[in-house]
Order: structure tokens, then sequence, then C-alpha cells
């Protein structure tokens, strides 16, 4: 009998919960920006401990709003740079693009992000700012980073897309950066179909973030319709904007999946633990490290093998099906003129497998992967 397949994830969510959530949008009659996204907003707020949090409709277009209002306020002009890694979704480095400054792409250490030493060295006289991702959960060198920005004046935006749930020395990591963005994307830890947080330091800020992403327009509808007065449906349109806010049906689905959160993630650090105790003593196979101190949200498991696409094509044959996070974008035809040198990014990129993560995994499909892989590496 052939095995089912083992996908590298599969989204959980709790139906009856979310439905419930969601009923009360449409009983009240309300399923767009405000209600639930306010509540949710809150609850965000509350969990990570960070001063602010507006909710867009995706993490891709919270890191626009992050580069595009720090560049406004600091007067960055078209050309100026922004520090980033080679080892990211696409949207990390787009996002820069999309306010015509320049990606300025640093190498990548142990852990799969920024190192240091690597962004020391791309530090010039136009450099405004540095994009950390932490990638699969993990800080990485987050610490060193931000006494970086600290010691050159620069600002700091993290995409914490993947960290929904991480903690660094049991603080929720990004309070000393100047936006977060998390994302809450269909198979993220904190699953909807599709939205994001983006959580800035500065009030005026969270202000500028909340008209931006409402095309604009100075005061949201949810907000006029909860006013009193008879100029309650006046609103002005200072500046242009995007429809980058998230909406109520969303947000209903994060309420219920942010009361799991912490559960969830536990269960997923159970599962690396699995992983780990079965694959620690083998050669062949390179874990990547999670930085002391770190509780990551484990939104990703990954090793290093050589020959990783042989290995890939024969762990699907096995009807095992992991990913790749991320082939190097310089590699990408947006990126390709890039002349950084990162060959720890480049090895990475060739070497890196994320094996399957979720919560419907057990022991045994993690026996399964690790049987299989062994003997595939050799």
């Amino acid at each position: 009998m052939e095995r089912n397949a083992i996908q590298l994830f599969v989204p959980t969510y709790r139906i009856d919960e979310c439905l419930n959530e969601i009923r009360e949008c449409l009983e009240v009659g309300w399923t767009g920006l405000g209600y639930k996204t306010v509540k949710f907003e809150e609850a965000w707020k509350q969990y990570t401990g960070l001063p602010h949090a507006h909710f867009v409709n995706s993490a891709t277009a919270g890191l626009h709003l992050a580069v595009r209002i720090l560049k406004k306020h600091y007067g960055w002009e078209e050309g100026d740079e922004i520090i980033s890694t080679p080892i990211t979704f696409v949207s990390t480095n787009h996002a820069i693009l999309y306010e015509g400054l320049k990606v300025s792409f640093a190498d990548v250490d142990e852990y799969g992000c920024l190192c240091p030493l690597s962004v020391r060295k791309a530090i010039n006289c136009r450099t405004r700012a540095i994009v950390f991702v932490g990638l699969g959960g993990n800080v990485g060198e987050l610490e060193q980073i931000r006494e970086i920005c600290a010691e050159h004046r620069l600002r700091l935006i993290l995409d914490a897309a993947h960290m929904a749930g991480t903690r660094f020395r049991g603080v929720v990591p990004g309070r000393d950066a100047d936006a977060v963005v998390y994302s809450f994307q269909a198979v993220k830890n904190l699953p909807t179909a599709d939205s994001g947080m983006i959580c800035f330091n500065d009030a005026e800020h969270d202000k500028a973030a909340r008209q931006m992403s409402w095309l604009g327009i100075d005061k949201d509808t949810f907000t006029r319709t909860n006013s009193a007065g008879a100029y309650k449906w006046y609103y002005d349109v200072p500046d242009l904007g995007y429809k980058d806010h998230g909406n109520s049906i969303m947000a209903a689905i994060g309420l219920v999946q942010l009361r799991y959160l912490d559960h969830d993630n536990a269960y997923r650090r159970q599962i690396a633990q699995w992983y780990d105790e079965l694959l620690g003593s083998y050669s062949n196979i390179r874990r990547v490290p999670i930085t002391a101190g770190c509780e990551s949200s484990r939104h990703l498991y990954q090793v290093r093998v050589e020959r990783r696409d042989e290995v890939l094509l024969a762990l699907n044959n096995a009807n095992i099906f992991p990913g790749v996070h991320y082939r190097d974008n310089r590699e990408f035809s947006m990126y390709d003129q890039s002349v950084a040198h990162c060959p720890n990014a480049s090895e990475y990129s060739n070497q890196v497998i994320s094996l399957p993560l979720h919560l419907r995994m057990s022991r045994d499909d993690v026996e399964y992967i690790c049987h299989h892989i062994k003997t595939i590496c050799g």
C-alpha cells in the first residue's frame, strides 16, 4: 500500500471557531476595513508587546508601506540603498524597488540570515536602511545588525514573515526596529487566506500607514460610520495611497488562529526536535542551526545536502514533498545585474531543503522522512 503524500505545508484551521467569527461579520454587515481588523490589531499588540499594529492585505503590502513611509519621512532619494539578503522571498526586495531605491545585497551566515560582517562591508554613503529577514522564524544575528544600525544611523526593517510567535530571550523581536512586518498568508504559522501586519515603532508612521493603505484618505469608512455629527461623511485625500488594508473576514480568521499560535508553535518545535534527534549524528546532512536563546516559531526546518536537486527528486519518488527556501535572488532576471559577492548565499541556495513541517505530522512521518533522506544521502 502506497503511503499518503507528506507535503511541506498543510495549514490547520479551527473551522467552527473561524466560521463563528466570520458569521458575526456577516450578521453585523461589516466585512471590510474596521470591526474585526481593529480587534485583531489590538490583540496583536497585546500578544507581541509592540506599540502599534496595522492589519494589511499581505506582508508584501506591509513591506512596501514600511519602505515608502520611512523614505518619505527621512527624505531618501531615488538610488539610495537598502541592504538586504539574497535568501528570501522576492517580496522583500521588490518592496525596495517599488520606491526607486537600490537593493544592496549582503551575504548570509550559517543561520541563512544576514551576516553582520558582510553587512558592514556593504555600507556606503548612500546606505539608508537594512532589511533583516528572520528566515524560518530564527533571529540569526539580529542583535548585531541592530547594533550596526545604531552605529551608522540606519533604519531597521524586520521582515518577520516567518516569525509569528518567535521570541528571543523571552521577548518578541523587533522592539528596537523601525518597522516589523508579519505574514499571515495561507501556509504561515498563523494562517488566513492572505494578510499581514505592519508594526511601526513610531506613532506618526503608524498613522501614515493607515492613511496610505486606504488610498491616502484621511478617515476610513469604519471611523466615519462610528462618528457623530452632520459632517461625519466628510474626508480629505491629502496624499497618494494604495488599497493595502486588510478586511474583517481575514481578521476574523486571524483572531481565532492567534488563540492557538503558541500551542501550535510548541508542536512545531516538537517536530523539529524529532528531526534533530534522528538526523543529529548524520554527517552528510547539515542542519541549519537556531540562534542560542531563540524560541523559534519553527516555520521551517532546514537542512543542507550535496546534490540537492537529486535528493529532492528521490524524496518526491518516496511521496515526500519538501521545499526550497530560497533561491538566491541574484539568480532571478530582476536582480541578476547585482555585482555583490555572496558566496555563502550561492552555496546555501544550491544546498538547502526545507523538510515537511506542519501540525498534521506525526512522529512516524518524521521517522519515514529521515529514513529516506539518510538513505538517499548515503
